[in-house]
């Protein structure tokens, strides 16, 4: 009798038997389990695994769907492989490049092309990719030595950014995928066969092409794009800044630091940061005669309050006086805030502030008013007042940030010449490799995990489990509003990541491997493990990264 392991399967909440080395996907045929989605993949002991993954110990099983995070990273991820494959064939001497997601798709550049990116040579690829999907083709996960997968690599004329990538994560040994005679290198799981991607498109975008996958919110459905010229425009500007410095990728940032370069970057891209807060500054100084109001939206951990201080100081050298507000002191009483779907305070909700007060007291400010500003205490929920107030004389700046100072609702009645817009966001513009992009929520989530543990008392693990529910918000009252900005601002800083680095491993090793948030830990871990570390201690006190990092010469 063949030796058997046990399994306990979380979806059908029992144990069974199976003979050792069954495969995840005869398990989940075995045990006809009905996700509402397609089935992408499985938490094995918390950890993301694809679904050929053999099963040799006991272990506890969760089978993910399209629906799922790391369910659609597995989607995106094996659909950029058929993609790559069908560049390859098509334009043997191209270089696809993924770079990064906007308008909800992935930008994609096709570099070395011998004619520009047409509407025909997209038709083409598309038409090539959906052959290779129609033919339900294997995707075949190896590993070998990095000695032998370096020779493979080097045969692909197109896949040479891989090569540097080994060699600076010094792995004896690495992981690569297979269709055919096709290989490529990816940070994760794919599906078993390219049958299993029913959903895809791709449009032209600008200089490029937008390659367009599943919504998040109903997986049936391909997400819809939304053009966001602005933001497109601010990804450009600092993909063209990384290829002057050479740095597109991680391995040439990691090569970078190993000869002593990592204090030039952080001169250069802080420089490149108070050269863009000194230009916003010249842009609201020239409007100075009828602009009052400096509004400052962005997602969590975007660096909007430290953009704020640092804007202030650019308005003096122009010879305004700025005063920063922030919306929390408008928060309604705690009995007063929306609940959300689950009866739970939503504070994220644009009725969480109290709109009608704070339109009131701009109006007022407007007239040449004094008014006393609210304080809201966080502890007991309430609002007071201090006597602390507010008049705006001929060369005051009110500056105000949160995260709906760019929703129209905020202030319907102020008149439009009086604002001056602004989005903050950390918009990631190095890659680990030509396919395998960084996430921009990665950076945040980062930021946030650090600045909480540091700052606010909470473990990585409330953190991640908190995340979900702020990306929520972020898509409900945030992203919708960001190209009404009159100017965007990118917080990320180039070398961040090896800085975050030190200071987010200690944290994540702290999260217990067997909880639901270790899944994420996991994944944030093996992704900072691309990044040669680097020592804070030439980043100055003024820097975005000191508000989570600390060391900052700001008050909070």
């Amino acid at each position: 009798m063949d030796k058997q392991v046990t399994i306990y399967c979380k979806n059908t909440k029992s144990y069974h038997n199976y003979p050792l080395g069954t495969s995840l996907i005869e398990i989940y045929q075995d045990l006809n389990i009905q996700l509402k989605y397609p089935v992408m993949a499985a938490r094995v002991n918390y950890k993301v695994e694809d679904l050929n993954f053999l099963i040799f110990k006991p272990k506890d099983i969760d089978f993910i769907d399209l629906s799922t995070p790391s369910g659609m990273r597995v989607y995106v991820r094996s659909l950029s492989m058929v993609m790559a494959k069908a560049v390859s064939e098509l334009f043997p001497k191209a270089t696809l490049r993924i770079e990064h997601p906007i308008s909800r798709g992935y930008y994609c550049k096709l570099d070395n092309l011998d004619q520009p990116v047409t509407p025909e040579i997209i038709l083409l690829i598309k038409d090539r990719v959906n052959l290779i999907i129609s033919q339900g083709k294997k995707f075949i996960c190896e590993e070998k030595q990095t000695r032998e997968v370096k020779e493979l690599f080097k045969n692909q004329v197109h896949q040479q950014d891989k090569l540097a990538l080994f060699e600076t994560l010094g792995n004896p040994y690495f992981r690569f995928f297979r269709i055919d005679d096709f290989i490529d290198y990816y940070n994760g799981v794919l599906l078993p066969s390219t049958d299993y991607l029913e959903l895809f498109d791709l449009i032209d975008y600008y200089d490029g092409l937008l390659m367009i996958v599943p919504s998040r919110d109903n997986p049936v459905e391909l997400e819809e794009v939304i053009m966001l010229p602005k933001m497109y425009d601010i990804f450009k500007e600092y993909v063209g800044w990384n290829k002057i410095l050479n740095l597109t990728n991680v391995a040439d940032f990691n090569v970078a630091c190993q000869n002593n370069q990592s204090f030039n970057l952080i001169k250069v891209s802080e420089a490149l940061h108070e050269k863009k807060v000194a230009s916003i500054a010249d842009m609201v100084s020239q409007r100075a005669e009828k602009v009052r109001f400096v509004l400052v939206s962005g997602p969590t951990s975007s660096g909007k309050t430290t953009f704020s201080k640092r804007l202030s100081i650019q308005l003096i050298v122009s010879g305004l006086k700025p005063v920063v507000l922030s919306l929390d002191n408008y928060f309604v009483n705690r009995e007063e805030t929306p609940l959300d779907e689950n009866g739970d305070w939503d504070f994220e909700h644009l009725h969480s502030l109290d709109l009608h007060l704070f339109n009131q007291h701009l109006k007022q400010l407007l007239n040449g008013e004094e008014i006393e500003l609210p304080f809201f205490n966080f502890e007991d929920g309430k609002r007071y007042y201090k006597g602390e107030k507010l008049k705006l004389h001929k060369d005051s700046i009110l500056i105000m940030e949160g995260i709906h100072a760019l929703n129209p609702e905020l202030i319907p009645d102020i008149p439009a010449e009086t604002t001056f817009k602004i989005y903050v966001s950390a918009l990631t513009t190095i890659s680990i490799d030509n396919h395998n992009w960084i996430p921009t929520t990665d950076t945040r989530l980062l930021r946030r995990i650090i600045r909480d543990y540091r700052f606010r008392n909470y473990s990585a693990r409330e953190t991640i489990a908190r995340w979900p529910s702020v990306r929520r918000g972020e898509e409900k009252w945030i992203f919708p509003y960001q190209e009404n900005a009159d100017v965007l601002f990118n917080s990320a800083l180039l070398f961040e990541l090896a800085v975050l680095k030190r200071h987010a491993e200690p944290i994540l090793a702290e999260v217990p491997k067997y909880c639901d948030e270790y899944t994420e830990t996991h994944r944030l871990i093996k992704f900072l493990n691309y990044f040669v570390p680097i020592h804070d201690r030439e980043i100055p006190p003024t820097s975005l990264l000191r508000e989570f990092v600390g060391g900052s010469s700001f008050r909070y």
